[in-house]
């Protein structure tokens, strides 16, 4: 099957070069100061990839992997709007609403206060217990009755919906198993065959990696207390961690797929005749459902959907970029990418890295590489 989107040369899809030139430019600054191996961007508009491009290497051990086109990049949390949208599908069908309580499908979660939680107040991160999941155990990555028994144990550390705090995995373990529960099958299976491969996308994106696709993934890293180096992170770089397909961060992607799946989202749903969910759907989804009210983990207000969140007019935001529209919406990984999606001009990207870089220098360059994106595009109502 081809490929969802077809080259187009930047300058007709109304971007300035120019300033594209500068963006892969500071992008290989990084990569001199040695803040990261690797990276991979992608930019689409209208239906049309405008740039694709390789940074770097992919491995540094045992000997230099230069990073390709076909590279598979760790997402972090950028999964979480992929298993989102596995959500989006199941309500879209039916089969559940964004207003059932987790427990109505899944019983045993109204252990320890938790009967009433939501769909919503986990997705939008208002569900009280951003703390865990953090350490469910290897077991039951593959042992999914362990699993559901782990969710189901999670402890309340606030009342629902009192807050807004970034459940950073616990919320998508939670999705993982109420998908499993609705869906019967298991959730990496319902995220490829109803998410991935409805858009052409499969060898591109995974939620839990085919063994065969190992050896094309880019090894994740964190730079030395100094800088000077990049160390090869243990836990990420093992084929069990690929295979699991963590729902909240263990995903993998070129980055051309993940701006295939923004430019299906900034276009209603659906693209070239692929199909994911509704207009209303995207409409609904892509809301501010949090205001103005900080999340205690971002320390800002994240403008919450039910899956990414968007720019709203704060004076800044993560990672989207301080130029992006109110409605940019998008998602992170931790410490290396951001991927997001501009419906205002039909533009969406995908920035990807390889190595999990503290702040203030991550935030501060994802608002740089984001806003040259953003500043780029020299017609903003999409005539060119």
């Amino acid at each position: 099957m081809a490929f969802i989107l077809d080259s187009i040369d930047p300058a007709k899809a109304g971007f300035d070069t120019r300033v594209l030139d500068r963006l892969c430019r500071v992008i290989d600054g990084h990569i001199a100061e040695k803040r990261y191996p690797g990276a991979q961007i992608a930019l689409a508009r209208h239906g049309q990839l405008a740039l694709f491009r390789s940074f770097g290497q992919a491995r540094l051990e045992p000997s230099l992997v230069p990073a390709s086109d076909d590279t598979l990049w760790l997402l972090y949390s950028n999964t979480k709007v992929v298993t989102a949208a596995a959500m989006w599908v199941l309500v879209e069908e039916g089969a559940l609403t964004f207003h059932d309580a987790i427990a109505d499908h899944v019983p045993e979660f109204a252990r320890h206060g938790k009967r009433d939680i939501t769909l919503l107040q986990v997705l939008t991160h208002q569900g009280g217990f951003p703390s865990a999941g953090m350490d469910i155990p290897a077991s039951a990555w593959e042992d999914h009755q362990e699993l559901r028994q782990r969710v189901s144990d999670f402890t309340l550390e606030w009342a629902p919906g009192s807050r807004v705090e970034y459940h950073r995995l616990a919320a998508h373990w939670v999705c993982a198993v109420l998908i499993e529960a609705v869906a019967k099958m298991d959730f990496r299976d319902f995220i490829r065959q109803r998410v991935v491969k409805p858009l052409g996308l499969e060898g591109e994106l995974y939620v839990g990696m085919s063994d065969s696709a190992a050896e094309r993934a880019a090894e994740m890293h964190a730079p030395s207390e100094d800088g000077t180096k990049q160390l090869r992170l243990a836990h990420e770089n093992t084929q069990v961690w690929r295979r699991a397909g963590v729902p909240g961060g263990g995903g993998f992607a070129t980055a051309r797929a993940m701006a295939a799946f923004y430019q299906v989202l900034a276009h209603g749903g659906s693209l070239k005749g692929a199909r994911l969910v509704s207009p209303r759907m995207m409409q609904y989804v892509t809301r501010n459902f949090t205001g103005e009210r900080v999340d205690a983990y971002m320390g800002m207000p994240m403008h919450r959907g039910l899956g990414p969140h968007s720019r709203g007019l704060t004076p800044a935001i993560r990672g989207l970029g301080s130029l992006a529209s109110p409605t940019t919406f998008g998602h992170g990984g931790v410490g290396s990418s951001y991927c997001w999606a501009d419906p205002e001009t039909g533009v969406s990207f995908a920035y990807i890295t390889n190595s999990r870089v503290p702040d203030p220098w991550h935030s501060r360059r994802l608002d740089i590489v984001s806003s040259l994106v953003h500043a780029a595009v020299t017609d903003v109502d999409g005539r060119h």
